[in-house]
């Protein structure tokens, strides 16, 4: 069983960047052909795709974010880490990762909620 879980810290100040990282357990990041992604759900909207990082380590990311997300990994730790810089109050989302297979979804996290505020 594939178990994701995020971490990072749950207030961020505005212009600073948010860093959050999933610790994958119960399969490797590396496994053909699975992609390893970042979604956030804003306070009253839908789910938000941010980017991905896939089995051989190329990334993807939405253009929404205008050039501010990166995504990377460290194989040795088995964990993906999202990087979203200049963060304003309308960041303010609960972040999830999720493993992509075709890019479908097939499992999450349980989320992380993040607030930018002063």
């Amino acid at each position: 069983q594939v178990q994701l879980q995020e971490s990072g810290p749950g207030l961020v100040k505005p212009s600073q960047t948010l860093s959050l990282t999933c610790i994958v357990s119960g399969g490797s990041i590396t496994t053909n052909y699975y992609y390893w992604s970042w979604i956030r759900q804003s306070p009253g909207k839908g789910l938000d795709w941010m980017g991905a990082i896939t089995y051989s380590g190329s990334t993807y990311y939405s253009p929404s974010f205008k050039g501010r997300t990166s995504i990377s990994r460290d194989t040795s730790k088995n964990q993906f880490t999202l990087q979203l810089s200049s963060v304003t109050p309308e960041d303010t989302a609960v972040y999830y990762c999720a493993r992509l297979l075709t890019w479908q979804a097939d499992y999450w996290g349980q989320g992380t909620q993040v607030t930018v505020s002063s």
